[in-house]
């Protein structure tokens, strides 16, 4: 080992100072010289370049896929979505008497409801080959323009609605069922003013009402009434089928037809037809009906989801009832014989649909039907009480009778029940 004098010559020594002490400097440390990389040949860079880009790629891919499966199955959900609307119906509010529209008896004036009800109700207009065929109402019962109205107001090929404001859109027939005369029509948009449904099942005689809609087209014609009977059984005029409506003399003319008739809370309690007061108007004054909105709400949710109402069902056969003057005559006409006593509570059958089931049973044309699962059937409404609960393909067994060379012939079927999605049956 090395001492510092072998490397260093110290100074000569002064007397008067003493020596002072000498410290070395430390040695640095050596690090070995850091290799330099090798450069990587350039097919050997392309090759990782390409590596690194198929993966990108691939991950790229990965996304996408994901990505519009779940905008696909989110899709779905929501048009699947769209059509189930729950139709809500509200209590009677409690409201302020210091309102100016509201009475002491806390219900709104006839202004405070027209001024509530007015942008709910619009104008139908109806065309056929381009050309304006009639017109009618309708209430708006859905922020996103669903539009509840009758049957046969929408009898045509296109259909615009017109708003309380005079904004106009095209609409869309959504589902028609000619049974009961109510339709349901939407139009594109969002924060539509829906009406206020209310429960008809609290309405009671003397309760004043108003009706609103376009009579001969005049927009947002409001009238006043009293509700004159309640649980009025009344046959629409196209289908004989038997509602459950409001009478009342509030004015219900010809465009008021898919209105609303509503209570003095604000809350419409009725759809106004004009088809249901034909029978009684060329006769009478201050007759006017309106289907009760709490039969007509499964119909509308119905229509709105699916199109058409469900759990209907026909037969297949055209008949006119045996049991009147009308037909004892035709009878008479075409057999000349009187009808036997037996036929007289009878269906006598006109015509038999080739679609449907009992097509391919014994039954023809001019056979008369006594009974249907073993129960009497005489009419239209005996049909509907002896088949209630039935549904497209339950099996019915049915009792019939043919006329021929003077005598009566008995003979039995059975045939199957076909679904109905038509609304006419």
């Amino acid at each position: 080992m090395q001492d510092y004098h072998d490397f260093y010559d110290p100074p000569e020594k002064e007397t008067e100072s003493p020596e002072e002490p000498f410290y070395p400097e430390e040695p640095k440390p050596v690090y070995p010289p850091v290799p330099t990389p090798e450069p990587i040949p350039m097919n050997q860079k392309i090759l990782v370049m390409s590596c690194v880009s198929a993966g990108m790629i691939f991950i790229l891919c990965i996304y996408c896929i994901v990505s519009d499966l779940m905008q696909g199955a989110l899709h779905y959900t929501s048009s699947t979505a769209q059509n189930i609307v729950n139709i809500q119906v509200q209590e009677k509010p409690d409201l302020d008497p210091e309102d100016e529209n509201v009475t002491a008896d806390k219900e709104y004036t006839v202004r405070g409801v027209a001024e509530l009800v007015k942008p709910s109700i619009v104008e139908v207009y109806v065309y056929q080959k381009n050309a304006l065929s009639g017109t009618g109402s309708g209430i708006i019962i859905t922020e996103d323009g669903y539009i509840i109205t009758n049957a046969h107001v929408v009898q045509g090929d296109d259909f615009k609605v017109s708003l309380d404001d005079e904004t106009e859109y095209t609409a869309q027939l959504i589902g028609s069922d000619n049974k009961t005369d109510l339709a349901v029509l939407k139009i594109s948009g969002s924060h539509f003013p829906p009406a206020i449904l209310g429960d008809s099942d609290q309405v009671y005689v003397g309760e004043n009402v108003v009706a609103i809609g376009n009579p001969a087209g005049l927009a947002n014609t409001v009238t006043k009434g009293i509700v004159s009977a309640i649980n009025r059984q009344v046959r629409a005029e196209s289908t004989g089928f038997m509602m459950d409506c409001i009478q009342t003399d509030a004015a219900i003319s010809p465009g008021n037809s898919g209105g609303a008739l509503v209570n003095m809370y604000g809350q419409v309690i009725g759809i106004t037809s004009s088809k249901y007061a034909s029978a009684y108007e060329s006769t009478y004054e201050g007759l006017g009906f309106a289907i009760t909105i709490n039969q007509a709400r499964p119909i509308i949710q119905d229509l709105i989801e699916k199109g058409y109402v469900s759990g209907r069902f026909r037969i297949g056969i055209t008949f006119m009832s045996a049991d009147n003057e009308y037909a004892a005559q035709e009878f008479q006409n075409k057999f000349h014989e009187e009808m036997p006593e037996e036929l007289k509570k009878s269906l006598w059958i006109s015509n038999i649909s080739e679609d449907c089931d009992i097509a391919n049973t014994d039954l023809q044309a001019d056979d008369f039907i006594l009974t249907m699962n073993d129960q009497p059937v005489s009419d239209y409404d005996s049909v509907l009480a002896v088949l209630d609960g039935c549904k497209g393909g339950d099996t019915v067994t049915a009792g019939c009778a043919r006329f021929e060379k003077g005598e009566l012939a008995y003979f039995t079927i059975t045939f199957q029940l076909e679904e109905d999605t038509s609304g006419n049956f």
